[in-house]
């Protein structure tokens, strides 16, 4: 059976629904350049504040740019910085778990407790604190994150590397004269990463929600490039008469989390089936 197959006819509906919403936004964003009306970032002032209709669909900001267009061209934005987001967390704590829940003794110890270090600051307030230091951007953005988001994957993974390491298979590669390295990579890892990555779409959904908190701070990815956080912070001035501004972007950014939702709920149904 084919992959196209059984996502058709076996695969749960949530994760049908959610590979659909998120694929479109995947392609919206790879092809921006070619669905976009206008230039994303050229100022209009004479077309400025314009409803939607006629030659702007998603009519224009307080400038004059189309909001089609940038909420085309904010998709990059807002999915690379899911992907950056979550993959610096991600591999790190990963390791981290990985050689906490293996090695044990006092290497264990002191990992863990730099985990309970981080996670007792807030963790919101925590990555505020890190951007403002570093400054604005993407790159402080995703530093941050790596700093501060860690902690939860490693977890996942030290909890089922503990687990893991009393099981038979585990105790018979040792028999067999297997080094700690092989082990750790050929035999661990493959099963212990399972948790951590049903996890990282639904941290996916938290980081896209951060990234746009960020940017409505203005602490996030800077004008004019279009980011939907930034988006609906410019046009908050304009609610009472130029609502589309700040509700398009937004819907935009609802529907994308709505989508890597139901993956990271179709997924842990797949590799779960009881949950």
């Amino acid at each position: 059976m084919t992959a196209a197959s059984w996502l058709r006819h076996q695969a749960p509906a949530s994760l049908q629904i959610g590979l659909t919403v998120t694929l479109l936004w995947l392609l919206a964003a790879a092809f921006a350049p070619l669905l976009a009306p206008f230039d994303p970032i050229k100022t209009d002032a004479v077309n400025a504040l314009l409803p939607p209709g006629g030659g702007h669909l998603l009519g224009t900001d307080s400038v004059g740019r189309d909001v089609l267009s940038r909420i085309l061209f904010g998709a990059r934005m807002d999915l690379l910085m899911a992907v950056a987001g979550v993959l610096g967390p991600f591999v790190l704590g990963t390791a981290i778990g990985l050689l906490a829940g293996y090695s044990g003794g006092w290497l264990d110890a002191v990992l863990m407790r730099i985990l309970e270090v981080t996670i007792s600051f807030p963790y919101f307030v925590l990555v505020i604190a890190i951007v403002s230091i570093m400054g604005p951007g993407l790159t402080s953005y995703i530093v941050s994150l790596t700093i501060v988001n860690w902690v939860t994957y490693a977890r996942l993974v030290r909890a089922e590397t503990l687990v893991l390491t009393q099981a038979d298979f585990i105790l018979a590669a040792r028999v067999l004269g297997y080094g700690r390295g092989r082990i750790m990579a050929r035999h661990i890892f493959p099963n212990a990463i399972v948790p951590s990555a049903v996890f990282l779409m639904t941290d996916a959904v938290l980081t896209i929600v951060l990234g746009s908190s960020l940017g409505f701070l203005g602490l996030g990815v800077q004008p004019p490039t279009p980011e939907w956080g930034v988006m609906i912070a410019e046009g908050r001035t304009y609610l009472g008469s130029a609502w589309w501004i700040s509700l398009c972007p937004g819907v935009a950014l609802c529907s994308l989390a709505f989508g890597l939702s139901l993956v990271a709920d179709g997924v842990a149904q797949v590799l779960d089936p009881e949950s």
